[in-house]
């Protein structure tokens, strides 16, 4: 075991529980674009993540992502099934936290990544149904393509295609499994010519809040060092979603005459999008140039929806999934061994040639491909023995009293309070 650092143990704790805010930030950033009775639900569908998706990665996920590579850069090995053996070293890791941190960390990530795809499906999805998908989901899915990208292992990394804290296995990886769900869920009852506005854009906001505050130990904490690359990857974070939060309310303004919260909001969450996988890996001004081109590239992504049929009512595909592929091909012109010294390959604007845009594009074709694939075929699976969407009649009296017989808003008793009044 290499010696651990007590000023990197404590670094890594915070990020740990930075990141674990991130996915009730996540439940409220969704729970206030939904209609108000389905918000209970929403948050539901966040928050069992915390506890199935736990439960999966130190049963499996965990030891397929980060064991020792039993299948060509494919599959971890078995042996830290169950979390055992968390005294050795993690394979390919010079680590100066114990693995046991490193471990919890990395659930953080799990935990948000399954989270994420709710999104696209809120309004009309069994809870039981989505549990079952989750569980499998954070095993089959978000496990392997960890271990390509983040174990050192893992045959995207010794490729030397770049993602320093989650373009490929967050961001792509949940954008491409959202619209694989979609596909066999179907669209929600009455869209698109209903309109389904959200419900309290305060709370979007105050969630959005969180997920920024939260995406500082998400990108800084990947470097898993208390160190230069750190605090660099941590202001590149927030260059890029303020970046992301003044482009697309300028594109709001100027195509609609109007900047709004929303936009602010989704803005905002673009630009840190795209920063994940690039934040370790260029320099400060091409980050806030990351961030803007995000949020313009991504307030125009969200329509395709309606042109392509879709149903994505979060728009987890054209904010996660289209941003992190902005992101991840951003490497291939701004990457630089100036800020990371691990990069072998120079990015094009630095004298590197294409080499590393043609390493970038490979990744995103490679996970886009496996997550859509795999998700797909297990949604078909899920949905034969428990069925995924909910009834008609369910969805039009709303998930909150049809599925877990509660109500977020009692207005029965504001009413009653106007009239004694």
């Amino acid at each position: 075991m290499p010696a651990l650092d007590s000023g990197d143990t404590a670094f890594v704790l915070l990020c740990t529980a930075l990141v674990m805010l991130m996915t009730p930030g996540l439940a409220f950033f969704y729970a206030g674009m939904v209609r108000a009775k389905s918000v209970l639900s929403m948050l539901m569908q966040n928050y069992v993540c915390l506890g199935i998706v736990s439960v999966t990665w130190v049963l499996l996920g965990y030891t397929i992502a980060f064991g020792s590579d039993v299948g060509g850069g494919v599959l971890g090995g078995l042996r830290f099934t169950g979390l055992a053996h968390m005294t050795e070293v993690v394979p390919g890791y010079d680590l100066h936290v114990p693995p046991l941190l490193f471990m919890l960390f990395q659930l953080m990530f799990a935990i948000l990544t399954t989270a994420l795809i709710s999104g696209a499906l809120a309004d009309r999805v069994r809870f039981g149904a989505f549990v079952v998908f989750a569980a499998a989901w954070s095993v089959v899915v978000y496990a392997p393509l960890a271990h390509w990208a983040f174990s050192p292992t893992g045959w995207m990394a010794k490729a030397g295609i770049l993602d320093f804290a989650g373009g490929y296995v967050v961001e792509i990886n949940c954008g491409a499994a959202a619209l694989a769900v979609v596909l066999v869920v179907g669209h929600r009852h009455g869209w698109p010519r209903e309109a389904m506005p959200p419900h309290s854009l305060p709370l979007t906001l105050l969630g959005a809040g969180l997920l920024w505050f939260g995406w500082f130990g998400f990108n800084a904490g990947s470097a898993l060092r208390a160190d230069g690359l750190a605090v660099h990857a941590l202001v590149n974070t927030h260059m890029a979603g303020v970046g992301g939060l003044l482009a697309w309310i300028a594109m709001e303004r100027v195509r609609n005459g109007a900047a709004t919260t929303l936009g602010a909001a989704s803005g905002a969450v673009a630009g840190l999008v795209a920063i994940t996988p690039a934040c370790g890996y260029i320099d400060t001004l091409p980050a806030l140039l990351l961030g803007a081109l995000a949020g313009t590239v991504c307030v125009l992504a969200v329509q395709l929806k309606y042109r392509f049929g879709y149903d994505d009512s979060l728009d987890v595909v054209g904010v996660h999934f289209v941003g992190g592929v902005v992101g991840t091909l951003f490497l291939g012109f701004f990457a630089t061994s100036a800020v990371n010294k691990g990069i072998a390959h120079e990015g094009l604007f630095y004298g590197g040639g294409l080499g590393q845009l043609g390493r970038q594009a490979l990744g995103v074709v490679a996970a886009t491909a496996f997550s859509f694939t795999v998700t797909y075929l297990l949604a078909r699976a899920v949905n034969a023995v428990l069925p995924l969407r909910v009834s008609i009649e369910d969805e039009v009296t709303g998930l909150d009293q049809a599925l877990h017989s509660e109500s977020a808003y009692d207005f029965g008793s504001v009413r009653s309070m106007g009239r004694i009044g």
